[in-house]
């Protein structure tokens, strides 16, 4: 992966058209990074978002969109807890608006619980997150079976109603939004300038990125309004996570399962073990069930390519491969795909004012 400074978002010159970007895929990644490039490069781009599925039929629409991050091997700590931290700060300061009720942002206090004290490390992000402590005794009575655990405030997206407010904001500044396939990103050399590629586990066919795989994740969308606190069990395979209008419960991890279709014998072992951290969620109404296919592998893919054909080119900034961490470091790593959208626009600036000499 490759880190980059700021760059201060050059103005086309007379000589220069306007760039054409192209972001291909509407999930959460994409949206918001084509919010981003939009908010970084004002009138000095012009921008196009293009999928083949808008929300409510994207993998994000499946997450529970909570901020607890996970961890990328291959991605140096201190750069994912700076992409936390921006994500938190973003998302925080919506909480804070008018916009939070239309935009499904809100604070959600809870605990992580642990059945052996050597899992409860102080995770990287405890200074982030608000209110971060161990739980007390009195507290660990609601858990008889864990021994350990740690009480915090975060915040948590609803989907979809966050990808709804990002289309809309989108719209506000300017992007123009089209269905469509893409099935090769050669195929928009044509008709952009710059393609930044946000298509999750599309990737893998898309562009063959073998590294990439689908880890497969089955939760219950539940109406459970009582249920107020999130409950993580430590090693976050089960978790409750209260949303304004239903509750989710989860979960499951299947590498490398394609599979799109609920299985029921999951959907009793979710609802069994959720029951036994929260007992009140058997009363729970109104049971749903998603499957979504988490886009995994070891480091996201964040970074410059160009790819050329019989003399022409076509810059390309990849941004996807989140996996199940992608609602809590989507702002952080869209911030740092516009900065790589803004390189490729010096690079084009810089091409064309040599075309002239």
């Amino acid at each position: 992966m490759e880190y980059c400074e700021c760059l201060s978002p050059p103005i086309p010159t007379p000589q220069m058209a306007a760039p054409r970007v192209a972001v291909v895929g509407a999930g959460l990644i994409g949206l918001s990074t084509a919010l981003r490039i939009a908010e970084v490069n004002p009138n000095c781009c012009s921008i196009t978002l293009l999928s083949e599925q808008f929300s409510p039929n994207t993998t994000s629409d499946v997450a529970a969109g909570m901020l607890i991050p996970h961890t990328y091997p291959g991605t140096p700590i201190h750069v994912q807890k700076q992409w936390f931290k921006e994500t938190f700060t973003y998302l925080f300061a919506i909480s804070n608006s008018a916009e939070a009720s239309e935009a499904g942002i809100h604070l959600v206090s809870g605990w992580q619980i642990f059945k052996n004290p050597s899992e409860a490390e102080v995770p990287f992000w405890s200074d982030i997150v608000l209110g971060f402590r161990p739980m007390s005794a009195a507290e660990l009575q609601k858990f008889p079976q864990h021994s350990h655990g740690q009480a915090f405030t975060t915040l948590k997206c609803d989907c979809p109603p966050y990808l709804l407010w990002l289309e809309k904001r989108l719209k506000a500044n300017g992007v123009q939004i089209h269905t469509r396939k893409v099935a090769d990103l050669w195929e928009l050399h044509s008709e952009y300038d710059i393609v930044v590629n946000c298509t999750g586990i599309g990737a893998r066919q898309l562009v063959g990125d073998q590294q990439l795989f689908p880890i497969r994740g089955q939760v219950l969308k539940v109406h459970a309004p009582w249920v107020k606190n999130f409950i993580r069990d430590g090693d976050g395979l089960t978790y409750i996570y209260p949303g304004i209008d239903s509750v989710t419960l989860g979960g499951t991890r299947e590498k490398e399962s394609w599979r799109l279709s609920p299985d029921p014998g999951t959907t009793k072992d979710i609802f069994d073990r959720c029951c036994s951290l929260e007992p009140s969620l058997q009363r729970a109404q109104d049971i749903r069930v998603k499957v979504g296919l988490r886009p995994s592998r070891s480091c996201v893919r964040l970074q410059r390519e160009v790819l050329s054909q019989g003399g022409a080119k076509l810059l390309v900034v990849h941004n996807y491969g989140h996996g199940a961490g992608g609602f809590s470091v989507h702002r952080g790593t869209a911030e740092e795909a516009a900065h790589l959208v803004q390189e490729c626009i010096a690079a084009l600036q810089g091409s064309s004012s040599r075309a002239k000499l």
